[in-house]
């Protein structure tokens, strides 16, 4: 459930008109005001944010790359076998492609219309970054900062993140129940929780997945009134479609690891592992779950394989999902911060 703004006929402002629209990056116009009235410290106000922003990206991807091994990634990749990288690499460009279709689904929810193209740009660039740096900044940060650029309102924006978002974790929630329930992984002793307590977990997993699509087949497209603001569910073909997508989604992401392993161990183990280990990224707040990842993989696989080659699928692992996308998402977003200030450029001298 999220929320949807009031009319826009309510929230309209002077400063909507826009002057110019080039591949779908919007240039706003500077609102008419009196001269007594105009604010001269909200163009520094906002260079200043936007410097801040820079500066904290750039530093978080600074640290990012301080923890990895370089040295072990490159002979990682360089003992792998050909074959099974090249396919590694397919599937990760597969997954990238599936996760930015989430914003899409937003799109649909929202009613706006930017173009497809740009929508699945948006959604890559902030998917690469959150699973480097964070969500905060990744997954919210860079959409807030992109969106805005294209016209979206702040309501509308904000929709989409919790959509996204919405459609990652219900599609985690419902593979992961499934798995705890039927298909429970031995845990360490030291993790005080038996099988027992792991299907328990997967039962209220599943529960709350199947609960949303009921709720939103009972009361879908239904609206309520809170505060100012309209609560609703989307229709169930939707809650249906993000269950789906999402679960294909970590089932691929899986498939890259049991790849890189050579198919050594058995495929839902390897998929189980990986939703432990990403909800333990999360809880511990550690970017891009550096560490914590193969820490998990390790304690719960480590007695079946050698630890030098789940080490070695790992890091193969982060350097196809995590560092090339990064890179090439930071190549883009570095393309879109220049053409948006070229278009602003371009609006300040052009005659009124």
């Amino acid at each position: 459930m999220t929320t949807r703004a009031l009319p826009q006929g309510l929230h309209q402002a002077a400063n909507d008109s826009v002057i110019e629209r080039d591949s779908d990056f919007i240039v706003p116009e500077e609102p008419l005001e009196a001269p007594a009235t105009r604010r001269p410290w909200w163009p520094w106000l906002r260079r200043l944010l936007s410097l801040a922003f820079f500066v904290a990206v750039a530093w978080l991807l600074v640290a990012y790359a301080r923890r990895i091994d370089w040295d072990d990634v490159r002979d990682s990749l360089q003992a792998l076998p050909v074959p099974a990288l090249g396919l590694a690499v397919g599937l990760a460009v597969a997954s990238h492609l599936l996760y930015s279709c989430f914003d899409l689904i937003g799109r649909r929810y929202t009613g706006h219309t930017l173009k497809t193209g740009v929508v699945m740009a948006v959604n890559f660039v902030s998917y690469a970054f959150n699973l480097c740096i964070g969500s905060l900044v990744g997954g919210v940060g860079f959409r807030y900062r992109l969106y805005s650029r294209l016209g979206l309102k702040t309501g509308v924006i904000t929709r989409v993140v919790s959509m996204s978002m919405l459609t990652n974790w219900l599609g985690y929630m419902l593979l992961a129940g499934c798995l705890f329930l039927l298909h429970p992984l031995a845990l360490p002793p030291s993790w005080h929780m038996g099988n027992h307590g792991l299907q328990w977990i997967g039962a209220v997993l599943v529960a709350i997945s199947l609960g949303y699509i009921v709720a939103c087949w009972r009361a879908g497209d239904h609206t309520w009134d809170w505060r100012g603001h309209e609560l609703f569910l989307p229709p169930w073909r939707m809650a249906v479609l993000q269950l789906s997508i999402s679960c294909l989604n970590w089932a691929v992401m899986a498939t890259i690891i049991w790849v890189l392993l050579q198919q050594k161990l058995p495929y839902t183990d390897v998929l189980t592992v990986l939703l432990v280990g990403a909800i333990a990224g999360v809880i511990l707040h550690v970017p891009a779950g550096l560490g914590v990842f193969e820490a998990v993989f390790l304690a719960l696989l480590g007695h079946r394989i050698s630890e030098g080659q789940l080490l070695a699928a790992l890091l193969g692992y982060r350097a196809v999902y995590y560092i090339g996308p990064l890179a090439i998402a930071t190549v883009m977003y570095l393309a879109m911060e220049l053409k948006a200030r070229r278009l602003k450029k371009r609006a300040r001298i052009a005659p009124a």
